[in-house]
């Protein structure tokens, strides 16, 4: 993102998650909020209807992470941490008493989310953190300290980071027992079939131009192997037929198909 303006990316994942209320009545991801932190008109969001792929993915990753996030809070976890928060509505519909919600951001997104919240009239938890980090120039090490494991959803993120910055958020990350990550990424477009892959490069070339470019793509095997490197176990990762499966009641779609992923692993 560019300093000075609020991510434009994150803008567009939350109109996507809007959209999916709209158009599939929330079907796989309820977010009651979602609407009135978009602002946007309901009939505006049908123009999103060609959009289903991506309204889709996204939906599907926000109820992956959430369902393992109540897992973790049921083994005991006590805070989590949304990385790069965006526009996300979890703080602010948490589920979880006593739960403590640390979102970190870019301190010029932060701010325009304020902004979108006291407009939506959504109220800001009592307890909450904000945590300002310039992922690509500061150490979240530096700006973030945890006295205990934590949950860190870190959705629609690792695509704009350049490698050193996802190895170095990794890194911290796997810095203590028992902390859990929830994360997407994407594989590289020379994987796809040519219709696929010629549409995945026009949406890169897309947010390119408002200067948000895709910079990082992995392969499932890579992650595994950069993972148990770091001590995670327990990895799950979903790439396109696992996501089908299990949310859309799609079980034809083959296994190696290439495409979107999101995972969620622990760290022993």
């Amino acid at each position: 993102m560019q300093t000075g303006q609020a991510s434009r990316t994150a803008y567009s994942a939350a109109r996507y998650r809007a959209a999916h209320q709209v158009l599939e009545q929330g079907s796989v991801f309820r977010d009651p909020l979602a609407l009135r932190m978009l602002g946007a008109d309901v009939e505006d969001l049908h123009a999103d209807a060609p959009r289903r792929g991506m309204r889709m993915f996204i939906a599907a990753r926000h109820r992956f992470a959430e369902d393992h996030l109540a897992a973790a809070v049921s083994r005991g976890i006590g805070q989590v941490v949304v990385l790069g928060a965006g526009l996300d509505t979890f703080a602010y519909r948490n589920p979880h008493p006593g739960l403590q919600v640390i979102e970190v951001d870019h301190p010029d997104t932060q701010e325009w989310k304020r902004q979108r919240l006291a407009e939506a009239g959504v109220t800001i938890p009592g307890g909450m953190r904000h945590v300002g980090v310039d992922f690509e120039r500061e150490s979240l090490a530096d700006r973030l300290r945890l006295d205990a494991p934590a949950f860190f959803l870190w959705l629609g993120v690792v695509p704009y980071l350049t490698s050193e910055a996802f190895a170095q958020t990794l890194g911290f990350i796997a810095g203590r027992a028992g902390n859990e990550v929830v994360f997407d990424y994407a594989q590289s477009p020379e994987r796809m079939p040519a219709e696929r892959r010629a549409a995945l490069e026009a949406r890169a070339a897309r947010v390119a131009k408002i200067g948000e470019p895709w910079l990082t793509f992995f392969e499932p095997e890579e992650i595994a192997a950069d993972l148990a490197e770091r001590g995670f176990g327990e990895v799950e990762d979903l790439g396109p037929a696992g996501l089908a499966a299990r949310f859309f009641n799609r079980p034809d779609v083959a296994p190696e198909t290439p495409g979107g992923h999101v995972l969620h692993a622990r760290r022993r």
